[in-house]
């Protein structure tokens, strides 16, 4: 009789410590899921605050390049259309004044071109939207095993019993079959 009840005590104990690595293993799947939701979203995130500033920072050197050019070439035709000295020199000094400026901004930036802020503009939205559909796989990946999980026998009883639910996919809505424009 005492070796029934010990072998009893046994098999409950390990359906017990079965049932708990059963629970923490959904536990531990369930914030998984949820982790690599907060993932899509900082990443989403990151793309909402930094795409605007990268936008602003290329329209602004683009702007501030085609300023410098555009100001030496009204210098230089004031400067060919004067017709008295006063007018040429008025004109000498602003085109003096305008390849200053520019000679500047070559020494100070000599990559500043906007071509390349272009460039580096497209190799930041690469970049920042590999990210997300990084983030998103991985998310996806989390739901597929918690859901397998939840859903496989004898673990599907469990999850009953404390309330897991299959979490969803993430879907790309119908939007995003059409290609985002960046426009200036």
């Amino acid at each position: 009789m005492k070796k029934a009840l010990i072998a009893v005590i046994v098999i409950v104990v390990l359906i017990g410590g079965a049932l708990m690595g059963s629970y923490n293993g959904l536990v531990s799947a369930n914030e998984n899921v949820t982790g690599q939701w907060s993932q899509v979203e900082n990443q989403l995130q990151r793309r909402n605050d930094l795409i605007p500033n990268l936008v602003n920072t290329v329209k602004g050197y683009a702007a501030h390049e085609s300023k410098v050019y555009t100001d030496v070439a009204n210098a230089r035709a004031k400067l060919a259309g004067a017709r008295t000295v006063a007018d040429a020199a008025a004109a000498s000094g602003e085109l003096d004044g305008a390849l200053s400026r520019l000679l500047a901004i070559a020494e100070n930036y000599p990559q500043l071109k906007a071509n390349t802020n272009f460039l580096q503009l497209q190799d930041e939205l690469a970049g920042t939207e590999n990210r997300i559909a990084v983030a998103r796989r991985d998310y996806n990946n989390a739901v597929q095993s918690f859901n397998a999980r939840i859903k496989s026998f004898p673990t599907n009883i469990l999850a009953g019993m404390f309330g897991f639910s299959a979490r969803e996919y993430f879907k790309a809505d119908e939007q995003a079959r059409t290609v985002p424009q960046v426009k200036f």
